[in-house]
């Protein structure tokens, strides 16, 4: 069965050549024309997708109270709708990244670890880990030295973020 969401994968297009041009800007901001020419791109491929799903026949009811169901395209369609800013912010800001790979990456080995023992010894430990994992990725991301981070203080490491963010 072929599907009939073409919009879906124009604004996948659309959404791969933007990270490709965040890519090779390599931190640098993106020109505004090509800023406009991305957000115009999406805006018109969800609105494609909406008279897609505005063109179909409606769900039968199924008597409860409530929102009418809608399809899974349907509700995929709306989400770039309702959040276009935060979708597209990597275009407009070179330090926000295209994907949430980094939270994702941060989070894993703490799920593979709970996967394979089903649980954790106890609370301070899993609190103690997540510190010190936490610890160890802002000093790789910031460039620190791990060693020398790791001998510092909790309100020197403050500080130092504090300083950074400032920049």
């Amino acid at each position: 069965m072929e599907c009939d969401e073409h919009w879906a994968a124009d604004l996948a297009i659309v959404l791969r050549d933007a990270v490709h041009r965040y890519n090779k800007a390599d931190g640098q901001p993106l020109p505004p024309y090509v800023i406009d020419l991305i957000a115009t791109a999406h805006d018109r491929h969800v609105v494609d997708g909406i008279a897609y799903h505005d063109a179909l026949p409606p769900f039968v009811s199924s008597g409860r109270r409530g929102r009418r169901k809608r399809r899974p395209g349907h509700n995929l369609v709306l989400r770039p709708r309702d959040h276009r800013d935060s979708v597209l912010m990597f275009t407009v800001d070179p330090r926000v990244p295209p994907a949430n790979n980094l939270a994702e990456q941060g989070a894993r080995p703490e799920k593979v670890r709970q996967k394979i023992s089903g649980s954790f010894r106890s609370r301070s430990g899993v609190t103690n880990r997540a510190v010190i994992r936490t610890v160890r990725a802002t000093a790789r991301k910031q460039g620190w030295n791990m060693l020398d981070t790791l001998r510092r203080s909790p309100h020197e490491l403050s500080a130092a973020l504090v300083a950074n963010a400032q920049r």
